[in-house]
């Protein structure tokens, strides 16, 4: 069997067929970038092994093509990542740089990380139609959203009184009311540049919304499931849509994690065992993820209540590990401790909504109804904190124990009432509700 390692370019495919079982080279190859390239290509191929697989450098843009060529005729393709390339062009033996050299470094990559363990290619289906929609879109909003930052700098130096809510260029009502103020005013350089920009975010606007309805469509004909995930739209499912490409490529949910970088990396020596964060992965999807996980941290009540019981869970472990033996109450004290902590993580859990609250207020009858919430990072503080009060006794942390855990719950009580304007208020610990009673007279 032998492994063909090919380097795509624009304008030239070039090929280096290697033994599986040595690494070999056996024989090398270039074509143009052609249907007919191909065809001679894959002749090539069939003249040097009859078992073969091929081990294309993953260039989408440019390897594409003669993937969907080989795929069609029957053969087997694998990508390789191109991250793999540079540490093996170093550590090879043969001097310099050549796309045969390139190709044979492929192969060998291909090899030492191991046939199986690489990413199949697979006939592109709808998943490649969503993408397509789905990265024109983002380009139209990145194109919106320079145009708009452009758009800002003109109005502040024409008018800097005039103060715009964040957002709101992209809302057809604010850029009507701005259309009317550039007619009105005297039609300068600037002004006339302005109003071009307007109407083109609005034509952006427009196109931006309309892919989005064509992907909610198509999302719901391939995977309608995923639109009944608390915190998935139709944006994020047809990213997870179109990065997966094929979940059936994934044997396991472990490869999948592997791929969208949310499985945690191995990072142990001698008799140290831990993990570390994977930075590499599919930034896409890894970003796809954690909007789901952040979106049901805030909206979905059986997320809010795994975060908890495990920050309750977490807190209390480092406390009976981290403070010194001479310290620890009684193990009868700390077991009961223990039992009121579970008991504490299953049923004082805060995890209200504030709106809810706002409304069954307004259903009582109470008018002005206002809701202020309070502790954000004084709460997170205020967790570990308890927690380790409930394992030492109170008179081996003292006044200035007391001290510094009151002043710094007040310093960060300061800094949550600052952050109330950017925050939601799904997020704070606590929620006061406020409102009237209306005057009834008889």
């Amino acid at each position: 069997m032998i492994v063909i390692g090919s380097d795509p370019h624009k304008r030239s495919y070039t090929s280096s067929a290697v033994d599986a079982g040595t690494g070999e080279l056996r024989s090398s190859e270039t074509v143009p970038a052609t249907s007919a390239g191909h065809e001679r290509l894959l002749g090539w191929a069939r003249g040097v092994d009859r078992e073969r697989v091929w081990a294309i450098e993953d260039c989408r843009h440019v390897s594409g093509k003669l993937e969907r060529f080989l795929l069609a005729r029957g053969e087997r393709v694998v990508r390789v990542p191109p991250k793999l390339m540079a540490g093996r062009r170093r550590g090879s033996r043969e001097a310099g740089k050549s796309d045969p050299i390139d190709a044979l470094a492929v192969a060998r990559a291909a090899l030492e990380e191991g046939i199986q363990t690489l990413p199949v290619a697979a006939l592109a289906g709808p998943a490649r139609e969503v993408k397509l929609l789905l990265d024109h879109r983002e380009d139209l909003i990145a194109e919106r959203t320079r145009i708009q930052s452009r758009l800002r700098w003109l109005l502040h130096d024409r008018w800097p009184e005039l103060e715009l809510p964040t957002g709101c260029l992209d809302r057809p009502l604010w850029l009507d009311r701005l259309a009317g103020r550039l007619a009105r005013s005297s039609q300068d350089a600037d002004v006339r540049v302005m109003r071009a920009q307007v109407r083109r975010i609005k034509e952006l606007t427009r196109e931006a919304n309309a892919l989005e309805r064509e992907l909610r469509l198509l999302v719901a004909g391939l995977q309608p499931h995923l639109l009944d995930l608390p915190g998935v739209g139709p944006l994020t499912a047809a990213k997870l849509i179109a990065e997966i490409a094929g979940i059936e490529r994934f044997p396991t949910p472990a490869k999948l994690a592997r791929l969208a970088g949310i499985a945690p990396i191995p990072a142990s020596s001698g008799n140290r065992t831990r993990v570390r964060l994977h930075r590499g992965g599919n930034r896409q999807l890894n970003a796809a993820f954690h909007r789901i996980a952040v979106t049901q941290m805030r909206v979905h009540q059986p997320a809010r209540d795994y975060i908890a019981r495990r920050l309750s869970r977490a807190t209390w472990w480092l406390t009976r590990h981290a403070a010194p033996p001479s310290w620890r109450r009684p193990q009868a004290e700390l077991d009961e401790s223990a039992r009121a902590a579970a008991l504490e993580a299953a049923v004082d859990l805060h995890t209200f909504v504030p709106s809810e609250l706002e409304a069954m207020a307004v259903r009582a009858g109470a008018a002005d109804v206002t809701t202020k919430c309070e502790e954000l990072t004084a709460a997170w503080f205020g967790w570990p904190v308890r927690t380790f009060e409930a394992a030492v006794p109170r008179e081996k942390l003292g006044w200035q124990w007391a001290t510094f855990a009151m002043r710094s719950w007040q310093r960060l009580s300061t800094v949550d009432r600052a952050l109330a304007r950017i925050v939601p208020k799904d997020f704070y610990y606590n929620a006061e509700i406020t409102g009237t009673k209306p005057c009834t007279h008889s």
